[in-house]
């Protein structure tokens, strides 16, 4: 997040500091100078220019497959024009009223994207179970050429996307609405060949089935790691034990570390607030300056917040807030 007057905390008392590492941003350059939003506004242009095609096409063939790939297009193109909107918005500068800026667009714009999956996946199934029990004539050849064509499309889209930043959560999101789009194209493109080889119709609502299992499974993995973000959840790669005991054994300028909680703005950007106890004849800023040093180094955190204290916890919290509790997931107050 460009760096603004609203970027860390302020407060009036001592004690308390504040490290910013390196920040990275969700619409970086990569290696051959391609940024993370430009590969999705490329994606979305491929995917919304052929989902018209394949929405006439399955009409005309009447291949379920075909729509219901259709259908998904609809929501890989909004997905991918929600993720647009996310990354644009998110490069602002904080505010007084938004002080983290708007990065948590990016995971939002993920949550909204994996629960638009589930309701795809659902018409998907509810469909196919229909056509087992009322067939509709399908026109294979049709069928064919436009599954192929879409199958194309969708493998031109996935390689924008694939060089992208996989540690955003947003960029990652639209990486995987266009690779179950890629599965549905291939799934129809194959039950588009059995039909015409062998006439055999349940085909296609058999593998669209099947398409709609692989987006749930997506769409899972999305939605429950964007909701953990939104709850304020520990990151995966912060464990609150794990920090207490580095700083513990690593950095001589404190005697303890407590009352540690982990969060995240968005997939890539960590926090971390703690209370530290200095070693004795340590000055609060040195023991405030090497916890921040360590946060950094071993654990890449870019905005951490140090309490100095010369004592046990004084604000009255009980053992899990203190760290004396074996678990390692907290609540961010």
């Amino acid at each position: 997040m460009p760096n603004s007057p609203y970027d860390t905390h302020h407060h009036s008392h001592e004690g308390h500091g504040h490290a910013h590492a390196g920040h990275r941003h969700a619409g970086h350059s990569h290696a051959d100078g391609v940024t993370d939003q430009k590969r999705i506004g490329i994606a979305f242009v491929l995917i919304a220019l052929f989902m018209i095609v394949e929405i006439v096409g399955g009409l005309l063939s009447g291949s379920l497959a075909l729509l219901a790939d259709a259908g998904h297009m609809v929501s890989d193109a909004a997905a991918l024009a929600f993720s647009w909107i996310a990354i644009h918005y998110g490069k602002r500068p904080a505010t007084l009223q938004l002080t983290y800026g708007y990065k948590r667009l990016e995971v939002l714009a993920a949550f909204v994207n994996g629960c638009a999956l589930f309701v795809i996946a659902a018409w998907i199934v509810i469909e196919a179970i229909r056509r087992f029990t009322a067939p509709v004539p399908i026109v294979g050849k049709t069928m064919l050429i436009v599954a192929f064509a879409g199958l194309l499309a969708n493998i031109a889209a996935f390689m924008v996307l694939h060089g992208g930043n996989r540690e955003n959560l947003n960029m990652r999101g639209a990486w995987l609405h266009v690779l179950g789009d890629m599965l549905g194209s291939a799934a129809a493109t194959v039950a588009a060949g059995v039909i015409l080889l062998t006439g055999w119709m349940p085909i296609d609502p058999l593998l669209s089935i099947f398409v709609a299992v692989i987006i749930l499974k997506s769409a899972w993995g999305i939605v429950k790691s964007s909701a953990h973000i939104l709850l304020e959840g520990t990151p995966d790669s912060l464990n609150p034990n794990d920090i207490k005991t580095d700083l513990e054994s690593t950095v001589t300028e404190v005697r303890s570390v407590h009352h540690i909680h982990a969060w995240s703005i968005t997939g890539e950007r960590h926090m971390i607030t703690l209370h530290a106890v200095p070693a004795l004849g340590v000055s609060a800023s040195d023991a405030m300056t090497a916890v921040q040093q360590r946060l950094a180094t071993r654990f890449n955190v870019e905005h951490a917040t140090i309490q100095i204290e010369d004592g046990e916890c004084p604000d009255g919290h009980d053992d899990v807030h203190c760290g004396r509790a074996s678990s390692g997931q907290h609540s961010h107050e």
